[in-house]
């Protein structure tokens, strides 16, 4: 019986890499930053196919859809990171960006058996999150073959989803499920077919495009900071301060007391300081111009909607 996943790029061996395992470990090292940085020019060949899945996503969340990734095994945890570092970096709800993984929770950390070959499975839990037609699915997986996530892909086809595929092969049937296909082609491996290494690196760099862009487009940004962060520790507190004071001129020691009484929402103290606003005149401010702070800030109270 022919294996199919025996011809792919990602699970060939290098012969460069066949004796690491006697190898000094600066120069295994070196093996593998010297690996590592042939990934960012692989991912740089995808770049149109990028940048058009990022649009058509963006056009489906400015109509309230969600952004939903679908993977397996590392994929699946990369999927899980990168969703989850939404809702603090971008002050997004949780339920915005969503990251789905093979066998749930408990797959996180360790294997469960059977759940990237149950394309049922991946089906079922698409339904479960009720998907529609203003969502967007982005299905990963390196061999672009798991079934889980071709059965995820699926479902979301059907019920009128944006389909979005990531994997690190050419012609895979995950491309062929997807109207977006993004393929990163990384070769093999420095360890045959561990595809947490060079595969894993490219659909992290992929993924960080897809929401930080989108999120840059959906007006989440002012320039490049983090307008809508949550300042949920004293880090936080510290990089909101500073963003306040860089963009009003004020000092730390202004900006701050204004974060606090804007409940350590940026726009609004910003607003605060600038129109001279107390919170909820702030609040009611940016509201009126969609939470545009661009546009707050020229038209100023005026031209707020009474």
């Amino acid at each position: 019986m022919i294996d199919p996943l025996a011809e792919l790029p990602t699970e060939q061996s290098d012969p460069r890499y066949s004796r690491i395992d006697r190898l000094p470990t600066e120069e295994v090292a070196r093996l593998m930053n010297a690996a590592d940085a042939t990934v960012p020019a692989a991912v740089a060949t995808a770049i149109p196919a990028i940048s058009a899945a990022v649009d058509a996503v963006v056009a489906r969340m400015r109509e309230g859809g969600r952004l939903l990734y679908v993977g397996a095994g590392t994929s699946g945890r990369l999927a899980v990171l990168d969703a989850s570092e939404c809702p603090p970096t971008f002050g997004t709800d949780p339920e915005t960006v969503q990251g789905i993984i093979a066998g749930g929770e408990p797959a996180l950390t360790r294997s469960v058996e059977g759940a990237e070959d149950d394309a049922a499975a991946g089906a079922a839990v698409l339904a479960a999150r009720g998907v529609g037609a203003t969502d967007s699915v982005v299905g990963v997986s390196a061999s672009g073959r798991a079934p889980f996530v071709l059965g995820a892909l699926a479902e979301a086809a059907r019920r009128g989803a944006l389909t979005v595929s990531v994997s690190c092969n050419a012609g895979t049937p995950l491309s062929r499920a997807a109207l977006h296909p993004i393929e990163v082609i990384v070769g093999p491996e420095v360890v045959t077919g561990s595809t947490r290494l060079k595969a894993g690196t490219a659909q992290k760099l992929i993924l960080n495009m897809i929401s930080t862009i989108a999120m840059v487009r959906l007006g989440r940004t002012y320039g490049n900071s983090m307008i809508e962060m949550s300042a949920m520790n004293s880090k936080l507190a510290g990089r909101a301060t500073r963003m306040v004071s860089a963009i009003t001129g004020v000092s730390p020691s202004v900006a701050r007391p204004a974060l606090e009484s804007a409940g350590w929402h940026v726009k609004i103290a910003v607003l605060m300081i600038e129109q001279g606003l107390g919170p909820e005149d702030a609040r009611a401010l940016l509201h009126g111009h969609g939470g545009d702070l661009e546009t707050a800030r020229v038209v100023g109270w005026s031209g707020a909607p009474g």
